[in-house]
Order: C-alpha cells, then sequence, then structure tokens
C-alpha cells in the first residue's frame, strides 16, 4: 500500500511539473518529448528517481537537451529527490537488427551480425526503432492501435474507411492517403492501425513507420556518414510507407527533396503511402510546393473533434478494458462532456481517474472525478456564460431575451426559463442563489425545481431531449 501511494504521489507530482514545462517550452517541443515521460522507480535510500521514455531515441533526445532541467524541476517538487535518470522503458519490445539485403532491400539480419560489427551504423541507428524485418510487424507500431479498438462517429467515419481501404488486399484508388486531425484525434490510431493491418493482409511486406522530424534526422545522418545509396535504397524498399506529424518537415530543402522522390518512386511501383499531420497540406509552412503537390494529389480525410456522442462511445469502448470496476453513468457523462478538447486527453482523464481509485481503494464517483482531474478539466472548460445560454435559448424557442426575467407565466414562455435554468446548472460552475438572480432574482427553490423538472421531461419527452441535445451543441462548439 505504501508503494502504491509514493507512485501516486510521484504521478501527481509529475503532473504539476510537466504542466510547469509546458509553459517553459510550449505545446510543440513539451508534446513531442515531455509528455511521453513516464515516472519509473523511486529509492528513497539514493534519492534516484527513474524517468521512462519509449525509445532510445526519444531518451537520448530529452537527455541531451533537458536533462538538467528536468533534474532541478524533480528536486524543486521533492527535495528528497537527489539524481535522475532519463532511461529506455524496460517494457520496450526488442526487435532483431537489420541490414540491407543484397538486393537493395531491408532484410532479416543474422544474429550475430552486430556481434562481428558487419551492421554499418546507419542500420544499427534505425534497427529496432523504425523498420520492420521481412514478415515481422513494425517495431514502433503500437499492438493496441488497431481498426478494431478505433471507435468511429460521423467526426472519423471519411479517415476509418479510407486507411481501411489503404490496408486492403486490393489496390486502393487514391494514393498517398493524407490523414488531417488536430493533436489527439486519432490520425497517429489510425496510421498504427494500417501498418497492423496492411502486415496480416501481406504477412511478407516491408513497412516504414517513423515520425517526419525522424525522417529528418535519419537523412542527416545518413547524409554525414556518405551513406545516401544505402539510404535511398531502403527508404524505396517498402510497400507501405506511413509517415506522421509530416507538419515537422520544415526548413531542410534536401531532406524534403528527397522525400519528394521517395513518393515519386514508391507511387510509380504501386507501393501505398499514408501521411498523418495537424493541418491541410496547403496550410504546410516551409514545405516546397512540389511537395505539396505529392501529399494532396491523392485523399485527404479530415478527422473533425469528437462531438459528445462519439466521447460517450470512447469512454464506453474504453471501460470493457475495465471490467473489475465500477464506473457510474453520471461520471461518464461528466468526463464526456467536460474532457471535449480532444480523444487522448478524454481517454487519459478516465485512465487516471480509475488508476487513482485502484491504487487508493476509493469507488469512482463524480466528486473523486472533479478531485482528480481538475488540470484537465480547467483545460477543457470553455466559460460559457449565463448570458450566452440565455440568448441561445431565447434564439432557439424564437422568443424575446427579456422574457429570461420577465414575470410572465405563459407555458411558451416559461418553458424556455426553466430550460435556460438547467443548462445554467449543467454548464456553468454557479450556484442555484446565482442562477436565480440571473433569471430576474428569482429564489433559488424556483431554479432547483427547473433542474428537477427538466432532468424528468428529458427521461419522458423525446422532443424535450432533443430540445435540450441541440442546445448543448451548440453551447459547447
Amino acid at each position: 500500500m505504501e508503494e502504491d501511494q509514493e507512485a501516486v504521489n510521484l504521478a501527481a507530482d509529475w503532473a504539476d511539473i510537466s504542466q510547469g514545462l509546458r509553459k517553459d517550452l510550449g505545446h510543440q517541443v513539451h508534446s513531442q518529448w515531455i509528455k511521453p515521460i513516464q515516472p519509473g522507480n523511486y529509492c528513497k535510500e539514493t534519492g534516484t528517481l527513474d524517468l521512462y521514455l519509449p525509445t532510445e531515441f526519444s531518451s537520448n533526445w530529452v537527455n541531451d537537451r533537458f536533462a538538467d532541467r528536468l533534474s532541478l524541476a524533480w528536486k524543486i517538487a521533492r527535495p528528497d529527490v537527489r539524481h535522475v535518470r532519463i532511461l529506455v522503458h524496460p517494457g520496450r519490445r526488442q526487435l532483431p537488427e537489420l541490414r540491407l539485403g543484397s538486393g537493395g532491400r531491408p532484410g532479416s539480419a543474422p544474429a550475430n551480425d552486430s556481434a562481428h560489427g558487419t551492421t554499418d551504423p546507419l542500420s544499427a541507428a534505425l534497427a529496432g526503432e523504425s523498420f520492420t524485418a521481412l514478415g515481422q510487424g513494425p517495431a514502433s507500431i503500437d499492438a493496441s492501435q488497431t481498426f478494431a479498438s478505433f471507435v468511429t462517429g460521423t467526426a472519423n467515419v471519411l479517415a476509418f474507411n479510407a486507411a481501411q481501404r489503404m490496408a486492403a488486399n486490393e489496390k486502393p484508388q487514391f494514393s498517398p492517403l493524407y490523414l488531417k486531425a488536430a493533436t489527439g484525434q486519432g490520425k497517429t490510431h489510425l496510421l498504427h492501425a494500417i501498418g497492423h493491418a496492411y502486415l496480416a493482409n501481406h504477412p511478407h511486406a516491408r513497412i516504414f513507420y517513423c515520425s517526419a522530424e525522424r525522417f529528418m534526422v535519419e537523412f542527416v545522418q545518413a547524409l554525414r556518414q556518405n551513406q545516401m545509396i544505402e539510404f535511398k535504397a531502403r527508404l524505396r524498399g517498402f510497400d507501405l510507407l506511413l509517415v506522421d506529424d509530416i507538419q515537422f518537415i520544415i526548413g531542410k530543402a534536401s531532406a524534403q527533396e528527397e522525400l519528394l522522390y521517395t513518393i515519386d518512386a514508391l507511387l510509380a511501383e504501386g507501393k501505398r503511402l499514408v501521411f498523418a499531420a495537424d493541418r491541410a497540406p496547403q496550410a504546410l509552412d516551409g514545405v516546397e510546393p512540389r511537395l505539396l503537390s505529392r501529399l494532396s494529389m491523392g485523399l485527404v480525410a479530415d478527422i473533425m473533434p469528437a462531438d459528445i456522442e462519439l466521447r460517450r462511445s470512447i469512454l464506453e469502448n474504453r471501460l470493457q478494458r475495465f471490467a473489475s470496476i465500477d464506473v457510474p453513468a453520471d461520471v461518464i457523462e461528466f468526463l464526456a462532456r467536460t474532457i471535449n478538447r480532444n480523444v487522448r486527453e478524454l481517454v487519459g482523464g478516465l485512465n487516471k481517474l480509475i488508476a487513482y481509485a485502484q491504487l487508493t481503494g476509493q469507488q469512482v464517483s463524480l466528486q473523486l472525478a472533479e478531485e482528480q482531474l481538475t488540470d484537465i478539466l480547467s483545460a477543457n472548460r470553455r466559460r460559457i456564460t449565463i448570458d450566452e445560454i440565455q440568448r441561445t435559448v431565447c434564439q432557439f424557442y424564437r422568443i424575446d431575451r427579456t422574457e429570461m426575467s420577465s414575470k410572465r407565466r405563459a407555458r411558451a414562455v416559461v418553458r424556455p426559463r426553466q430550460v435556460a435554468m438547467y443548462l445554467a446548472k449543467v454548464l456553468t460552475p454557479r450556484s442555484y442563489p446565482e442562477i436565480g438572480r440571473k433569471f430576474g432574482g428569482r429564489d433559488h427553490s424556483t431554479v432547483i425545481h427547473a433542474v428537477r423538472l427538466i432532468e424528468e421531461l428529458r427521461t419522458r419527452d423525446a422532443d424535450m431531449d432533443g430540445d435540450v441535445r441541440s442546445l448543448l451543441r451548440q453551447l459547447e462548439s
């Protein structure tokens, strides 16, 4: 129990440290390098804390650039921490190293190659990070991110169907496929899913998966080591190319040119290409027009922000993994309604809540969610005002704004006023007396009656429930 509590404390401290680093370093750098860090083992005797990253590449990168800053932040947060080590997560999958086969295509390296030093430095750098051995899955592809685990809705169905077509046996009608979505909406999940499904349909396929930033790093390394011929041969020997965060391929004209030639070569051979970014091809900064043309010549599929129905479905799907944990329906509704920026935060909030409940032995409740998810909820909460609610309700029911405060008791006026009171309670942190004052100085008991009445009507009157849902979508959009 003491170890569990220590893990909770470490997680809480890391949440505060991470939030501070996000403000200092900016969202982009934080999301790319700091956010993936996970607190690991902590030795009280030596004061040594281990921080884990998913790959050796990211571990080295963070160690080189942010080790001092991370160490200082932890020492301030916890004076008993004297040493911070940045390591590769011990659970990371290790795959055999790869070498360039005689045909100029990636092949499986014999187990003793590295022992005899026959693997060239670039192959060693790429092995186990981005490339696949013949007939094996990609090292960097997440085994949990498949089409089966991807929850669909109106916001993402086009991208989902297009991704499935790209992985099917039949030749796709479009290539490349370009997935456009804001951070945390599921584009990377679909990239991994395409890789899984394509390999299932083509067991001997060779797949290349990486971020655009990683592509540039490997390109520069090959350039410095005079290994461009090998680099080009490797890239053009793959059957499926998956490149994430293409918006980061900026600045290096030579790297962009190489990617352009690679796209042309793979398309000429009927190979499949998928790119993902947080903006449309035409909105990419610092990318030359010829490359923009290639990126947009196939299908550009948008993944829109998840609406509340999709957010509910995602949470319910996720709960199937925690069959032993009872999460009340009002908690699911609360999370779906309040964590609306992106799916990653939504799932992360649920995971954090369940982990806390398991580690502390508490029951999952609405109060626990509000207490433990303060940072996530604050970041997602759009400040909806009672004035905004009144204005929207009046427009919806076509009544004058003054009716919100008037003493008229006609049904055509009373019901919209009660709906507005209900929405004010659901969407704002205002108390019953505060809401009453905004509605012509009405007593708090009047507001309580209105809230309970609308809640009851929603359960037995489909029209009323439809009106409220429509108003909620308008106010939350």
